[in-house]
């Protein structure tokens, strides 16, 4: 009986150290299946690679980049005419058939590492370079070697439709930006690029049908046909879908200015510099607009590859349609009741075309109609319940409502943002019909130069949840993977950090950017919409201040976070000594960054918010320190220091103090008698 019991007390603590190892493994999306065991796979220059199946040939420079980015990750050079071959090979590649990039092909993937062997198997070569990217992801080191853990790994994703929406349109993104975003999407398992081509503040597609779309209606921002199909082919090497979204009959002023024909009411028409919702809209009841957009989706299906085609058809106001007395009579002759109707009737008629050049029909919220077919995707940008609605009528819809980077929220509530949550009344059949979701990028606060740190890495996060199974969802566990992880986006090309950096130096006008960086790391852009309800924002705002280089999961701020979870599970010293240096840091950083804004205008705004760190750094200290002695808090002290918090909560230059509700919450545990969870 004491040899069972000592073989049983063996198993498991085997079973913990094996368990715990898996725990501190920084793969994003986290796989559906992972089994660890004992022993590692040590990297060497021998390496050898096989592929065996029938893979597309797309798989192949998808193992090039991987071969590259290991070489560059462990300083190991491999030779590019050795190490994939077709005879014995420690790492084998095998993949059944070729995949096609479009919605519901087979990802999925299996995963072996032995000590001696990597077996990488998947039905598809799409399944087999998501199994590349975890790979990638599981590389780690000691002080001799490169090495992969053995491991176990059967995964696929929960949602077919895991997408990315950049709007290009407000303000132009670069395609250079466009390119490396894709290759960020590659490495977390995204699977849809959604290109937001048309807006009231630009045209960005070469239209050769109608030229004076672009050549009027862009400022001469715009993507070129060329470089269109150059997208779409780096996006399918990648396994990713390109989407175009042309929005209308509303957000259409660009469209009007080389065709004031289209609009519901005459006059002449120019392209916004502000944002919101405008007035022109599409005339619905024209034969002439229908015959405009036969010719121009004719020829946008033809440069488009992907089956569905975006009609946007958000927040259209109706004021032209309304003040249109033939618009009006028109209504009345066919019996449509209202706009909504109207706007029905308008989809109805696309809807023909697009299906004529071989297209299906995706759109935002307000294209939901029980006369349209359910063939159509809606969008939803509302929430969840207009979502789930459309499923109950059995059309197929995808969530952005809750992951909207634009807003600046933090990570963890887009995280726990789930298209379909524990309590989801849908039944089996109505969940099926809910794809997937999307992040999206509206471009209203963001430039070519700034885009990548507002989608990045939150996007990982939101990659995730489209990813991974729904009971994936420690928000600390994904704190510290997302902070690897953010370091290993760099490496496809994008300058999140890098152009942050420069943005930084720019501001101080010179290479000592430390008391900048700390005050920058420890605050928040102002969330939702309030940015923009502190001033009106327009397309030549340069948006190079303070604001647009604080992160909206204020990095310093997050590890702090971390460090008082942990303090209060476990009351671990450690992490309340990381907790002081971080205190330390930002009191001791306000007379080194005040001496340099003092004399710098494009800083000193920020002074203030300066002096509400230390301010708040020593009330934090302070209320730490009596924390950990087991000070329980009098009523007059709480009441005071919340007055105090409420000063330093005030926004200040568009940025806000994370750390104050933080404070709070140590204020309430130490008067409710510093109870310990």
């Amino acid at each position: 009986m004491k040899t069972r019991a000592v073989l049983i007390l063996i198993l498991f603590i085997a079973s913990f150290v094996v368990e715990s190892k898996a725990q501190q493994l920084n793969i994003m999306p986290w796989p559906s299946e992972i089994k660890m065991a004992e022993g590692q796979f040590v990297i060497n220059k021998n390496l050898r690679i096989s592929i065996s199946g029938n893979p597309d040939k797309r798989l192949q420079p998808n193992l090039v980049r991987f071969i590259q980015q290991l070489s560059k990750r462990t300083t190991i050079p491999f030779d590019r005419d050795t190490i994939i071959t077709n005879t014995e090979a420690s790492m084998i590649i095998e993949v059944n058939r070729q995949g096609v990039v479009h919605l519901g092909e087979d990802e999925s993937y299996s995963l072996k590492v032995e000590n001696d062997k990597i077996i990488l198997t998947a039905e598809t070569d799409l399944g087999a370079m998501h199994g590349l990217q975890t790979l990638l992801q599981l590389l780690d080191r000691n002080r001799k070697s490169f090495f992969f853990p053995c491991i176990e790994i059967n995964d696929k994703p929960r949602f077919a439709w895991r997408g990315l929406m950049i709007d290009a349109c407000r303000h132009f993104i670069p395609l250079e930006v466009i390119k490396h975003n894709i290759d960020g999407m590659a490495m977390v398992k995204l699977n849809v690029f959604h290109w937001h081509l048309s807006e009231d503040q630009g045209f960005r597609v070469e239209s050769k049908v109608f030229p004076t779309l672009h050549q009027l209606g862009s400022n001469g921002e715009f993507y070129t046909q060329v470089q269109i199909k150059e997208v779409i082919a780096y996006a399918n090497e990648r396994g990713i879908r390109v989407m175009p979204e042309f929005d209308i009959p509303g957000h259409a002023s660009a469209w009007m200015v080389g065709h004031p024909e289209l609009a519901s009411a005459d006059g002449t028409y120019k392209i916004e510099k502000f944002f919101g919702v405008f007035d022109p809209t599409i005339d619905p009841t024209k034969k002439e607009t229908y015959t405009f957009f036969a010719k121009f989706f004719k020829e946008m299906s033809q440069l488009f590859n992907d089956e569905y085609m975006h009609i946007g058809g958000d927040e259209n106001n109706g004021v032209q349609w309304n003040e249109n007395p033939r618009i009006q009579a028109f209504m009345k002759k066919n019996g449509i009741k209202n706009n909504h109707e109207l706007q029905a009737y308008f989809n109805g008629n696309l809807l023909k075309i697009l299906e004529k050049n071989g297209k299906k029909m995706i759109g935002w919220d307000e294209i939901f109609q029980p006369t349209l077919p359910k063939t159509i995707v809606i969008h939803s940008w509302r929430g969840r319940e207009s979502m789930e609605e459309a499923a109950r009528k059995g059309y197929r819809s995808i969530l952005s409502s809750g992951y909207y980077i634009d807003l600046f929220k933090n990570c963890s509530e887009y995280y726990l943002n789930d298209p379909l949550p524990d309590d989801s009344k849908l039944t089996a059949e109505e969940q099926s019909r809910i794809l997937g979701g999307e992040a999206t990028m509206w471009a209203e606060l963001v430039t070519g130069e700034s885009v990548d740190s507002r989608i990045w890495p939150r996007t990982a996060a939101i990659a995730e949840r489209l990813w991974s199974p729904a009971s994936v969802k420690d928000v600390d566990d994904m704190y510290r993977r997302l902070d690897v992880i953010n370091l290993q986006l760099e490496e496809t090309g994008l300058q999140h950090i890098k152009n942050r950096e420069m943005m930084m130096r720019r501001l101080c006008n010179g290479y000592n950017i430390e008391p900048l960086r700390v005050l920058a790391d420890a605050v928040e852009p102002l969330e939702g919409y309030r940015r923009h309800g502190s001033q009106r924002y327009t397309t030549e705002f340069p948006l190079s201040r303070v604001a647009d280089v604080a992160l909206s999961d204020a990095p310093d701020f997050v590890r702090f976070r971390l460090r008082y979870n942990d303090y209060i599970k476990t009351k671990n010293k450690v992490s309340y000594t990381k907790m002081m240096d971080l205190l330390e840091k930002w009191s001791g950083n306000q007379a080194s960054f005040n001496s340099l804004a003092y004399s710098n205008a494009a800083l000193r705004e920020v002074l203030p918010l300066s002096d509400n760190l230390k301010e708040l750094a020593l009330i934090t200290r302070k209320l730490l320190e009596q924390l950990d002695s087991g000070t329980v808090m009098e009523e007059a002290e709480s009441d005071a220091l919340k007055i105090q918090l409420e000063k330093l909560k005030f926004p200040v230059a568009e940025m806000e103090l994370p750390l104050t509700s933080l404070t709070l919450e140590i204020i309430n545990q130490l008067k409710n008698g510093n109870k310990m969870e």
